[in-house]
């Protein structure tokens, strides 16, 4: 089970855990991920929650969303899922529901409506191009947009049915090169931020071992998020990991990092130095087409 403070839990919610748990399993077996996926995952989006200094109900919600975010495609049990393949557009949008039907099924579980809405919420855009309501910015909740970069970067770096598994820089270059886009800028600078997680670590094979040891320190604090790493714009141009590649320049839209002091409107947070996007008028015309490309982590297959 994730590695959580379980003694600060009531026995309904220790319940909840338990069967998000299962479930997740059985999740990560259909969609074919060589690894555990959801709870690492969950170990990702808890780390990025300490940096932005998230209350403990808002962590403990992204914890439970993080185990459930892909309870609607073990719902659904299309076969599509795990094909090799771009998806056609009709499956793309029988795919799309899977958000709204995750939320329903972790409600089922008994999970507060902060979590069903977490996972409802887990694969809207930055630039407004995601499902299923096209939320955009600050109107996406800190805790959805930190699910985004977690759940996008644990898909990359592990292998599924159709692809192989990228390795750790392949998919910081990823996000790095959908920031602005599809992840918010300064969740992406936060994550690329953390360090001395084990779950950053690929599973790509002939990975060389890192010369430092990784581990998981439960109760260990990150750096405020404040201290950053090189901005996300100077960092080298991504080489994707899936069936389709991406060009070896920016999309439309691309992140122009900008410091901008804002509060987050939903969920409650440290003030932090914050990044906005600036963008033109054709370049936020242009970014919805952009999604429909192999290009992404939605469509690198279907991550």
């Amino acid at each position: 089970m994730l590695s959580i403070q379980t003694q600060q839990l009531t026995k309904e919610e220790r319940h909840v855990m338990e069967v998000l748990t299962r479930l997740a399993k059985a999740a990560d077996d259909f969609e074919g991920y060589a690894h555990p996926h959801a709870e690492r995952v969950a170990r990702l989006a808890d780390a990025m929650a300490r940096l932005f200094g998230l209350g403990d109900a808002d962590r403990a919600a992204l914890r439970l969303a993080a185990l459930g975010h892909d309870f609607g495609e073990l719902a659904m049990g299309r076969e599509y899922i795990q094909r090799r393949g771009t998806l056609g557009d009709d499956e793309r949008i029988d795919l799309a529901r899977h958000p709204v039907i995750g939320e329903q099924e972790v409600a089922r579980t008994g999970a507060g409506r902060g979590a069903q809405l977490l996972v409802r919420w887990h694969h809207e855009w930055w630039n407004g191009a995601g499902y299923p309501d096209a939320l955009r910015r600050e109107q996406i909740p800190l805790a959805a947009r930190i699910l985004r970069v977690a759940d996008a970067y644990a898909s990359l770096t592990d292998a599924r049915p159709f692809r192989p598994a990228g390795t750790e820089e392949e998919a910081r270059r990823h996000l790095t090169l959908w920031a602005g886009i599809e992840f918010d800028p300064q969740v992406v600078r936060a994550f690329l931020s953390l360090e001395r997680i084990a779950e950053l670590r690929s599973h790509a094979r002939g990975e060389e071992t890192r010369t430092e040891k990784l581990s998981v320190v439960a109760n260990e604090e990150p750096a405020p998020v404040a201290v950053l790493p090189t901005p996300v714009a100077a960092l080298p141009a991504p080489v994707a990991t899936g069936e389709a590649r991406p060009s070896s320049s920016p999309p439309a839209g691309a992140a122009r990092l900008v410091p901008l002091s804002v509060s987050d409107l939903f969920m409650t947070a440290a003030p932090v130095e914050t990044t906005t996007v600036e963008t033109t008028a054709a370049e936020e015309e242009s970014t919805p087409a952009a999604r429909t490309s192999a290009n992404n982590s939605d469509n690198i297959n279907h991550a």
